[in-house]
């Protein structure tokens, strides 16, 4: 640094310092009434952290199931009541000093992330599935999380009929991270989103109470492969910085329409630097593309999906593509409008590979979980095509499709959690076969999930691939339709062979039970199941309803 410049830091800092009191320092502005969905799960959150500490032990799991239950009904109400007071459209803009947008698409998602995640907490509180261990009821937790697999802390601690509760607290912060990501109207808030999201599913990927050596594997993986994603995200947010002096969305849109006259000095060399924005813009891409599974980047997703205890994988593979489909659609409408034909072909590129290879490797699994993994990447890739449309059209379509698909998603995790054998949940494809014969309600319901994953007629899953297989034509990818359907032909295969293999196949002797489970788990099922038909069956009010709330505030 040349002495001119230390100078003038010097001298500038002597100017602040010298002001009258009253202009050294400007109090933020927070609309707290706007961001109540996201204080009400965090203060719970911290409370459940609280509960940890003080309560006694045998009143811990009541509790925290209540509290968060609560939390997330309450922060539910909080966005009904921001969309009944108009910020869903006529009222929306940025609040928290340009840091949050409170707008259509931001509540449309906070409201779906909120139902998924209430419908998923009742799969976490569900104890009736295992048998009971020295007279306790256990959940699908480990006794002791911190405790080595296998050791005498955690016989110890399985046999004292220990509990790892800290669960519920970790879904809220979760909740709260996935809450603020989809809203987010700067790239560090979106970043700090990211991590307080990421981080709580690292620790509830590892805590599976059977087969835990293979979860805490799969909470590596995802440990790992996300801070790669989390890196280039921060790279990309540091050159589209240097691009346009500025992390907030409207600012670099603004630099991307050519409408600043006011450079920064300090930025000069590097403000409108076309490769920063091209390069920053498509690592910003990577790290959202890695969030919602999307091929390249999907080799954690059935690693983790597997490994995971499963109603974590339910919330999991329904909550967080929810919220980074949110975050991707605003980066692409709100910040590089101006890039759309420049990022077209790749983003083109990756849905196609996405469908495609999340088609075609699904056909080779065996085990159910890995099986709904690689669905799940195929899934992305529709949603993809309805994000190329780059239309209203294609906006509201993506909206309808988050919501339809994650309530089935949970609901066919919640499935998987009820067939069991001696080992735990029986999630090779052969120990499903006969399943229709031994238990022909839980098949059926199964059935029902499976035909709305192929996007069968009369289920959510055709309405949601409609939606967004128009709204991509209608916006010139008439040929990304034409891969979309003849993906979905073949996704139809494997979908249709489970159902076969559960109702056309003799039960083996030693075969899987289909374990009772509470009213919870039923709950989510049945929720799963109200969700998949009657969007199918009278979609018209659920569309009407995302093309409402799909204007972007900037």
């Amino acid at each position: 640094m040349s002495a001119t410049a230390v100078h003038s830091l010097w001298t500038t800092a002597g100017e602040v310092t010298s002001a009258a009191p009253g202009d050294r320092f400007t109090a933020p502005t927070i609309e707290y009434a706007q961001l109540a969905p996201v204080l009400i799960v965090v203060g719970v959150a911290v409370l459940g952290v609280l509960v940890e500490a003080f309560v006694p032990r045998r009143h811990r799991y009541t509790t925290q199931v209540f509290l968060t239950v609560v939390a997330l009904a309450a922060s539910f109400a909080a966005v009904i009541g921001l969309a009944a007071d108009g910020y869903a459209t006529k009222s929306a803009h940025i609040a928290a000093m340009g840091a949050i947008a409170v707008d259509g698409p931001a509540l449309f998602l906070q409201g779906t992330i909120l139902l998924v995640s209430m419908v998923s907490v009742f799969t976490f509180a569900e104890r009736r599935l295992d048998p009971a261990s020295h007279g306790n009821r256990v959940d699908s937790f480990a006794a002791q999380a911190g405790s080595v697999p296998g050791s005498d802390g955690e016989k110890a601690a399985v046999k004292a009929g220990f509990t790892t509760t800290e669960v519920f607290p970790l879904v809220l912060f979760s909740v709260a991270g996935m809450l603020v990501f989809p809203a987010a109207n700067d790239l560090l808030t979106l970043f700090v989103a990211l991590e307080v999201f990421s981080l709580p599913l690292y620790l509830l990927c590892a805590v599976a109470r059977r087969k835990r050596l293979m979860s805490q594997e799969s909470a590596v993986k995802y440990f790992l492969l996300g801070s790669f994603s989390s890196a280039f995200l921060l790279f990309g947010i540091a050159l589209l910085y240097g691009y346009a002096g500025t992390v907030s969305y409207a600012g670099i849109a603004a630099v991307v329409d050519g409408g600043v006259q006011d450079i920064d000095p300090a930025l000069a060399d590097t403000m409108g630097n076309d490769a920063l924005l091209l390069i920053g813009g498509a690592l910003v891409l990577m790290g959202l593309l890695f969030k919602v599974g999307a091929v390249p980047f999907h080799m954690w997703t059935p690693d983790v999906y597997q490994g995971a205890p499963t109603p974590v994988t339910g919330f999991m593979a329904a909550a967080t593509k929810v919220a980074a489909f949110g975050a991707l659609l605003r980066l692409l409408y709100v910040v590089l409008p101006g890039l759309t034909w420049d990022l077209r072909p790749v983003m083109w590129g990756v849905a196609i590979v996405t469908m495609v290879g999340g088609a075609v490797v699904a056909i080779t699994q065996t085990d159910i979980k890995r099986l709904l993994a690689y669905s799940s990447i195929a899934h992305a890739g529709f949603i993809l095509a309805g994000v190329i449309a780059a239309s209203p059209e294609g906006i509201s379509s993506v909206l309808f499709y988050l919501g339809v698909y994650s309530f089935v998603t949970v609901g066919a995790f919640a499935v998987v959690t009820l067939v069991r054998d001696a080992g735990g949940e029986a999630t090779h494809l052969s120990k499903w076969a006969g399943l229709g014969r031994r238990s022909p309600l839980t098949a059926a319901v199964f059935a029902v999930f499976l035909l709305s994953f192929a996007g069968i007629p009369l289920t959510s899953g055709f309405s949601g691939k409609f939606a967004v297989f128009k709204a991509a034509a209608d916006g010139g990818a008439a040929g990304l339709v034409v891969v979309g359907v003849i993906s979905s032909a073949v996704a139809a295969f494997f979908y249709v062979r489970v159902i076969v293999l559960m109702f056309f196949s003799e039960p083996k002797a030693d075969g899987p039970t289909v374990a009772v489970p509470s009213p919870l788990t039923m709950t989510t099922i049945a929720v799963g199941v109200a969700v998949t038909l009657v969007l199918g069956l009278a979609p018209q009010y659920f569309l009407d309803l995302a093309s409402q709330a799909g204007v972007f505030v900037r």
